[in-house]
């Protein structure tokens, strides 16, 4: 099971020190993942509000590519229904060239409500807008040519193409558990954010067994979880810091997150996610220990939200670098 870094590059709520470089902060991250031995630096796409502020993830991973040479470079979620296609695969192309090769492509279809307005998406089509983008963009990674509709289109083919071929790998979110069987059928990796979508790690496991039914024969994809790691000597510091992030989310409404809470409200507490499993707060010898728990039920990468409300900056990398060695 490996361990990998995803940030949502969120500003801090209200109670924690302004001014702070974000984007500073995360090639520090990529730095310390690097040096600590994590697989991948995941970051999210986010628009309009202070719970995510990476609205082009490529950028930000063109400049993490300068800072490191192994660490895997990984977008958690470029929001297709958003962006055009061919823009889309032509950026990450660009990633993957400077980067060596390093880019792992997640993908989908938006789910903040704010942010579907702010790009005029009817939530009634963001599927069928996600499943036309994506057959474009990989098509045109494949270097086949691409019929651009409309009084003015034509026919195009990148002259920019990843290195990695057919192409980078490619991974898609999922927080409804009846849209496991697409994903699986399509022979796609899987993301899942537990603490947002499911009550406890038994049932996490019965997700991660359906979708795994559903693959095709003689397939196999990888299942990558969140969860929110610290592993330091200010346990206290770090469940403020869990609760002021569950407030954040709560606020951006984060529509899936509303959902568990207004379904059952304890959820809304950090010490119920923890108790839960999901955040996972302590030293990391105790850390690595309960992060066995996810190996068990075939995660096959966790990845660990290390900068979570407002965390200072020396904690978040020392968790890095204290748990990469003991998580392999």
């Amino acid at each position: 099971m490996r361990l990998s870094a995803f940030t949502v590059v969120d500003q801090f709520p209200s109670g924690v020190e302004g001014g702070r470089d974000r984007y500073g902060e995360v090639l520090r991250l990529a730095e310390a993942c690097e040096q600590g031995g994590l697989g991948t630096l995941w970051v999210a796409e986010h628009h309009f509000q202070p719970g995510g502020t990476d609205p082009a993830p490529a950028v930000l991973l063109a400049a993490a590519s300068m800072r490191t040479q192994r660490l895997r470079l990984g977008v958690l979620v470029s929001v297709l229904p958003f962006h055009n296609p061919i823009e889309v695969a032509e950026q990450y192309a660009m990633v993957d060239q400077l980067s060596g090769g390093r880019l792992n492509f997640g993908t989908g279809s938006g789910y903040i409500p704010l942010e579907l307005q702010g790009f005029n998406v009817d939530p009634s089509t963001k599927r069928e807008k996600f499943d036309a983008a994506l057959a474009t963009i990989l098509s045109a990674w494949r270097g086949e040519a691409i019929r651009v509709e409309g009084p003015f289109g034509g026919t195009v083919r990148l002259n920019v193409r990843p290195l990695q071929s057919p192409h980078p790998p490619l991974w898609v979110a999922v927080q409804r558990r009846e849209a496991l069987p697409f994903v699986a059928r399509r022979g796609a990796n899987v993301a899942l954010v537990p603490y947002a979508t499911v009550q406890s790690i038994g049932e996490l496991g019965e997700e991660i067994a359906e979708f795994r039914r559903h693959l095709p024969v003689g397939r196999s994809a990888e299942v990558a979880v969140a969860l929110h790691l610290y592993a330091g000597a200010h346990p206290a510091e770090a469940r403020a810091a869990l609760q002021r992030y569950l407030d954040a989310r709560l606020s951006t409404q984060s529509s899936f997150y509303e959902a568990k809470v207004r379904q059952d409200p304890r959820h809304a507490s950090g010490a119920t996610i923890e108790a839960s499993g999901f955040a996972l707060i302590g030293s990391a010898g105790e850390v690595a220990e309960r992060l066995e728990a996810f190996r068990r039920i075939g995660v096959d990468e966790v990845l660990g939200i290390f900068d979570f409300g407002g965390l200072p900056l020396d904690q978040v990398v020392g968790s890095v670098r204290a748990l990469g060695p003991l998580v392999r």
